[in-house]
């Protein structure tokens, strides 16, 4: 091959690597004042709840993160810019020790592999590590419950609305009726969402909350440290809570306030996370 078409392939592979570097979304960390929780439609309205400043990843971890952390990317749906998908309660709080340890962070979480934990009642978690916290390490964690919930509702900047960003799902989020190649109506139909080619779509796809924050509606579900508890004075359960609804799921579960549940050890391809650190 002639040097000036041998070095112009040579050019043309190197703009094309960089260009796909380049696309990746860079997902840094959001800084959240903390405070008591101003969006009416929040589960914490107007109780005595106040949350200390934290970080949050200001998009949904990728596909391309994870990888980096954890050496492959086990979503049904691959993509650099792609939210992680099918990964467990347990896979999330393995990805935050690990990702914290190469960035030279203290690690939040003990992970006891062989104790089964007693608080834990599922009768299908065949795993059941114990997992424990280091409540002053600054590496990375699993938002709780009320934190995804204070960061999805805007913080203190909050203008009110139901959905994390606006009170148009369309406009924020990602579920069954928009993820595909049309628009579905009519009531919620699995045949219906399969045959559309529904998916999940790239991080920061549509409009972020008040704080900058992408998908906190929509696109997939994200894991929280909470058990789900049947009761204000229990202290463990079957289920771990997941926030801000999926893909495939319907509106109401994408909605600030509602409160998933599944089990620790439980994938789906409408499933991943958000990581936190503390200030």
């Amino acid at each position: 091959m002639p040097v000036k078409k041998t070095l112009f392939f040579v050019l043309l592979i190197s703009v094309i690597c960089f260009s796909g570097c380049a696309s990746k979304k860079e997902n840094e960390m959001v800084f959240v004042k903390g405070g008591s929780f101003v969006n009416k439609y929040s589960r914490y309205y107007e109780k005595e709840i106040v949350i200390d400043d934290f970080y949050i990843s200001k998009y949904e971890i990728t596909g391309y993160e994870w990888k980096q952390v954890m050496g492959e990317n086990p979503s049904e749906y691959k993509g650099d810019n792609l939210p992680v998908e099918m990964v467990s309660w347990y896979d999330a709080i393995e990805y935050c020790n690990k990702r914290s340890i190469m960035e030279g962070l203290q690690p939040y979480y003990n992970i006891n592999k062989k104790a089964k934990d007693p608080n834990n009642r599922s009768e299908y978690d065949n795993l059941k590590w114990t997992v424990t916290i280091n409540e002053n390490a600054n590496g990375y964690r699993l938002p709780t419950a009320a934190e995804w919930e204070y960061a999805a509702s805007g913080g203190q900047e909050s203008k009110n609305s139901i959905y994390s960003g606006g009170n148009k799902i369309e406009d924020v989020g990602w579920f069954w009726r928009n993820s595909g190649n049309e628009y579905l109506s009519g009531n919620w139909n699995w045949p219906q969402i399969v045959n559309n080619n529904n998916k999940p779509k790239a991080v920061g796809s549509l409009k972020p909350n008040e704080l900058g924050i992408y998908d906190m509606s929509g696109n997939v579900r994200e894991w929280c440290w909470d058990w789900y508890k049947e009761s204000d004075d229990d202290i463990g359960g079957s289920y771990r809570v997941w926030k801000g609804g999926g893909w495939m799921g319907d509106e109401k579960c994408c909605e600030i306030s509602y409160l998933g549940k599944f089990e620790a050890n439980g994938k789906g391809s409408d499933t991943g996370l958000r990581v936190c650190r503390n200030k």
